[in-house]
């Protein structure tokens, strides 16, 4: 795992478009887009070197943020299934999901199977949650969730690990003779924390195989890392800690439309140098978003970055 992502090259991944529809962030093509699209899109992401392909968790979105945040939410356990079985090498990812809104011997069982399907290629990325709706349709607490998360990590780690009778007493849940197979292909399967505030932080420290920042600009990553950093060594952790980054959005080569000012855009080896200075700052991999029209210029994009700014990047 530290030799595939980041330990000696800067990995790259993205989250999958069409699975989730926030009006923050997804292009107009997608409203139209389904499951061939994600399939053709896995596919390329395959053969283009993607270290990860990532889908996002929301089970019911309020009236009061649809606007938003849209409705459209593909679970994540289901649509990584389904795109393990049309790819060969890149890894799944939950980013993030909010395993609080369930008990962990279920996301233990849902994960696992993904994990043994896919012949390892699960990352467990985990987040809070932030709708508060979504935790008391489903009975789950919302004002303690920062702690339930805690417990929950600690949890998962019990019930994704070898044991077929995992064993586990936590302040929330706790289990001992319970089977379950299938178990994880993966003797370890890696949890990444997901946020950016003080509390996530710690928990990515603390509790992490990696951290997935949210929505941190360039010229904070280097105090959050340096946070992460001192955080682990005091816990007295010295095992790798897989740091993440979101970058801008990307567009490779000069675009006829137009991007957004906040987009990368140009020749290969100046978007690669760019992105370069994440590696600079101590991040091992990147989350990539390229502005698109449609799903070939989507595809085309991220061909294109595989071939001829990755090799400059790494």
């Amino acid at each position: 795992m530290a030799e595939e992502f980041g330990w000696g090259r800067l990995a790259y991944g993205m989250q999958l478009p069409v699975q989730s529809q926030s009006a923050l962030f997804a292009e107009g093509w997608e409203a139209g887009a389904g499951p061939e699209d994600l399939v053709e899109i896995a596919r390329v992401a395959d053969r283009a070197g993607f270290a990860y392909l990532a889908s996002c968790d929301h089970v019911a979105i309020p009236r009061r943020l649809a606007d938003a945040m849209g409705t459209v939410w593909y679970d994540p356990v289901a649509t990584l299934s389904y795109l393990a079985g049309v790819t060969e090498h890149v890894r799944l990812m939950s980013h993030v999901a909010i395993v609080g809104l369930r008990h962990p011997l279920l996301s233990a069982k849902q994960y696992a199977t993904l994990d043994h399907l896919s012949g390892g290629r699960l990352i467990l990325g985990v987040g809070a949650g932030h709708v508060a709706e979504e935790f008391e349709a489903l009975g789950a607490d919302f004002a303690r969730r920062g702690r339930v998360l805690d417990d929950t990590v600690d949890a998962l780690r019990a019930a994704l690990g070898p044991d077929e009778f995992p064993e586990y007493e936590g302040e929330f849940f706790s289990f001992e003779g319970l089977g379950q197979r299938p178990r994880p292909a993966q003797r370890r399967v890696p949890i990444w924390v997901g946020g950016s505030s003080p509390a996530a932080v710690r928990r990515a420290a603390v509790r992490g195989d990696g951290w997935l920042p949210q929505g941190d600009p360039r010229d904070r990553l280097p105090d959050q890392i340096a946070r992460l950093r001192r955080l682990r060594a005091e816990a007295g952790i010295d095992a790798p800690l897989t740091i993440g980054a979101i970058t801008e959005p990307l567009y490779v080569g000069e675009p006829t439309w137009p991007v957004g000012r906040r987009t990368l855009s140009g020749k290969p080896a100046a978007l690669a140098e760019s992105l370069r200075a994440y590696a600079e700052m101590g991040v091992h991999q990147i989350q990539v978003r390229f502005r698109s029209r449609s799903r070939r210029e989507l595809t085309d994009q991220m061909a294109a970055f595989g071939a001829d700014v990755a090799p400059h990047i790494k």
